[in-house]
């Protein structure tokens, strides 16, 4: 019997995309190990899903709220369940699968947690952090198990053997979602201060920044602008630096070992980002403080005139992240929807 397996991801203004983008990611590895997935899908994760995964099956759901999730998940057939979801915790996670096996992706370890499984790809998480929030739940942690699309991988050499010479282009990429307009501020400040650089600029459908970049496009031939683009790996590859935001994202640069500057915009996103600051794979900015401007320039000016730093940066973030977890993620997970799909 081929294994079903449901998947329930977050998405919006306030939470982002990268919830989605990641699920997808780990869907496409079951996938190819035999499984069919499905996503429930609220207005923002439909979204999503319309522009990266059309024909992906999905249940309509009138929001990602626990009590509307349960009752949905317990009309529909399936053998195992994938949460990533902050709102949901370890009640909600045991409702819904009700007996079946688990997976929760989590970047918080902040809540009593259900599931066989647990991923967390903090690069600074460890075992401790979990104790007493789980109950006898694998954990795979750390970098090596983030979910990276395939592309990147692919990808890597290429991109890692260019890594060298004057930056004269530079990936922007705050998420889909770009959370109070950031990623037009951003291009502000490079447009105002490296007049020669060429902008790749990548956005959601429904940023709030998409219409004033559009304009900038029009007659700024540095920047161009993409919306809902499949092709990240192939404009991080070709890019000399990056700015971009602290979520799953953060490990697709990691990959491919391209120098960054990552601007932190929520809560959650802080300790993944000063993690990777501290390991010196990253410079890091919080995007929140008054002093943004200026903390900004100060890191994008390091970045471009210090070769070393560079070289330093893209040599310890490609250590941390090969691009390969989705695939060591679907094999911890792959036994358990066999066994759930032959009972």
């Amino acid at each position: 019997m081929t294994p079903r397996v449901l998947f329930i991801a977050n998405a919006g203004p306030e939470v982002g995309g990268g919830h989605v983008m990641r699920s997808l990611t780990l869907a496409a590895a079951l996938t190819e190990r035999g499984a069919r997935v499905e996503f429930m899908a609220d207005s923002h994760v439909e979204a999503i899903l319309a522009a990266y995964a059309p024909d992906l099956p999905r249940r309509a759901a009138a929001s990602m709220a626990p009590d509307v999730l349960a009752d949905l998940a317990g009309r529909q057939a399936f053998e195992a369940v994938v949460f990533d979801h902050y709102g949901l915790g370890r009640p909600d996670h045991e409702a819904i699968a009700d007996g079946r096996p688990a997976l929760v992706i989590d970047d918080l370890a902040d809540r009593s947690l259900g599931g066989a499984l647990i991923l967390d790809s903090g690069p600074a998480r460890t075992e401790a952090d979990y104790r007493g929030l789980t109950s006898g739940a694998r954990l795979l942690l750390g970098p090596k198990f983030a979910p990276v699309r395939p592309a990147f991988a692919a990808l890597r050499n290429t991109a890692l053997a260019r890594r060298k010479g004057t930056p004269r282009r530079v990936l922007v990429s705050m998420g889909l979602t770009d959370l109070d307009g950031i990623t037009g501020k951003v291009v502000e400040q490079l447009r105002r201060r490296y007049g020669e650089t060429e902008l790749d600029v990548v956005v959601g459908a429904g940023a709030p920044s998409r219409k004033g970049l559009t304009r900038i496009a029009a007659h700024d031939p540095r920047l161009t602008l993409h919306v809902d683009t499949p092709d990240m790996a192939e404009l991080a590859t070709a890019a000399d630096l990056a700015v971009g935001a602290a979520g799953s994202a953060m490990w697709e640069r990691c990959v491919l070992g391209l120098p960054s500057v990552v601007v932190t915009i929520a809560d959650n996103q802080v300790p993944a980002a000063t993690a990777l600051a501290k390991a010196g794979a990253v410079l890091r900015v919080d995007g929140r403080a008054e002093s943004f401007g200026v903390d900004f320039d100060r890191a994008m000016t390091r970045l471009f005139i210090d070769e070393t730093l560079r070289a330093s940066l893209a040599e310890k973030s490609a250590e941390l992240c090969d691009g390969e977890g989705a695939a060591r993620v679907a094999d911890a997970f792959w036994p358990l929807l066999v066994q759930a799909a032959t009972v």
